[in-house]
């Protein structure tokens, strides 16, 4: 049996292996992980919190509007002295009052700030969205990586598995061989302790892909017990430019945007700061009602009701120079907040180009790691058959499959490490398929 019989024989028993199994896509992955991950659930709801925080009652720009009501009672024993000369006495005299009413306030002017605390709310709530983007790409980023993983696992138990059928009928040949005298025990002890090495490297592979759908499902934030099978290919897209990629992460990396917001928080509190320099104009305005009982004294009950109003301001004229100072703080914050959107953007640029130069060369690595396999392949089939016959020695076909197995996991490798550069260009420029 030559070797293209065997590998195809090992996919078809891992597809009928596989054939209970749920089929995970690429794009359900995704869908799962927006829908369930804690993290992506948590960012989502900052940001409605975020959002709901946008208002003008929160920036302090409505007026307040309170209703009060008192009722103070006593019952005391009273002597009283009166100016006549006169004395008045009673025991459990009663006092009772009380007190309601409604009232406003509203600052009319306050140097702009309202103004803008409403602006930084706002920038809050953008700068929750952008939070949330990159949360999202690094968890959806992450998921990707380890679902292409799981890919390459497959494939390289696919390989193991061809190598162990070529393992087992080596050890099939060579007792053949030893009981017609062709062969020494040698041959068939070497041939025996080359498939338990192959069935070795195979519960290792196994244990590793089993890990990792463990690891998976735990992104996907679903039963971790849950049984799966990911597609049995990895595409590459190989027409990524770098030009096209750095344009698209100044525009839409969300790391790079929440430092431009962070930028125009810094100006809205500076703009907070100055407004102190201001006067603070307010208005009052409310309608109460006062009554009030007594047992002894000249007024023994009265009764009160009616509007009020009234304007009102304040203007600090000197606070040990603390306004100037916060002034100076704001302005060097704010100069901060801008050396820092360089800074990310250098960060953000370097790591992008190295990232690329990497995809390249996992790209290039895809056709040459291609081609060695397809060299293995024909090695290993002429050598087989060379065995077979027995024109070779055990250690040169032992060589062979080794180096078809090699070729092939380095094969798998390659696409998932170029996959992978792939996946980390996206997220850099904001792109990501979600």
């Amino acid at each position: 049996m030559n070797l293209s019989k065997l590998t195809f024989l090992s996919v078809i028993f891992l597809c009928f292996n596989g054939t209970a199994q749920e089929i995970l896509t690429i794009e359900d992955a995704v869908k799962i992980t927006v829908k369930n991950n804690y993290q992506i659930i948590t960012a989502a709801n900052n940001l409605k919190i975020d959002s709901v925080s946008v208002s003008p009652g929160f920036a302090g720009m409505l007026p307040t509007i309170e209703a009060t009501i008192e009722d103070d009672n006593s019952i005391q024993n009273l002597s009283q002295t009166r100016s006549d000369g006169s004395q008045v006495e009673q025991d459990n005299a009663k006092n009772n009052s009380l007190d309601y009413g409604v009232s406003l306030d509203w600052t009319l002017f306050d140097g702009l700030s309202m103004f803008a605390a409403y602006d930084q709310l706002k920038q809050n709530r953008d700068l929750g969205a952008e939070e949330l983007k990159q949360v999202v790409l690094t968890k959806v980023g992450e998921v990707m990586i380890t679902y292409y993983d799981l890919v390459q696992q497959q494939q390289q138990l696919a390989a193991l598995d061809s190598t162990i059928f070529i393992s087992e009928q080596r050890v099939e040949l060579a007792k053949n061989r030893f009981s017609i005298g062709k062969a020494s025990k040698l041959e068939v002890l070497n041939a025996q302790v080359d498939l338990n090495t192959d069935q070795t490297l195979m519960q290792r592979q196994k244990e590793l892909y089993a890990n990792t759908k463990i690891q998976l499902n735990e992104q996907l934030a679903r039963d971790l017990t849950t049984d799966f099978k990911a597609i049995p290919e990895i595409f590459v897209d190989e027409s990524l430019m770098l030009p096209d990629l750095e344009s698209k992460l100044m525009e839409n990396n969300p790391e790079l945007n929440a430092e431009r917001i962070s930028r125009r928080i810094s100006e809205l509190e500076l703009k907070q700061v100055k407004a102190a320099r201001y006067p603070t104009i307010y208005a009052t305005t409310g309608y109460n009602f006062g009554k009030s009982e007594s047992s002894l004294g000249f007024t023994t009950s009265s009764e009160s009701n009616g509007f009020s109003y009234g304007f009102g301001a304040t203007l600090n004229l000197f606070d040990g120079f603390n306004q100037n100072r916060n002034e100076k703080i704001g302005k060097m914050e704010l100069e901060n907040a801008a050396i820092a959107i360089k800074e990310k953007e250098q960060e953000l640029l370097s790591t992008l180009s190295t990232t690329y130069q990497t995809y390249l060369t996992n790209i290039s690595l895809i056709e040459l790691e291609g081609n060695n396999e397809a060299i293995a392949k024909e090695n290993l089939d002429i050598t087989v058959e060379k065995y077979r016959i027995g024109i070779i020695p055990t250690i040169e076909f032992r060589t062979a499959q080794l180096n078809y197995i090699n070729a092939r996991v380095r094969f798998s490798n390659a696409k998932f490490q170029a996959k992978l550069s792939e996946i980390i260009l996206r997220q850099l420029s904001g792109e990501l398929n979600i």
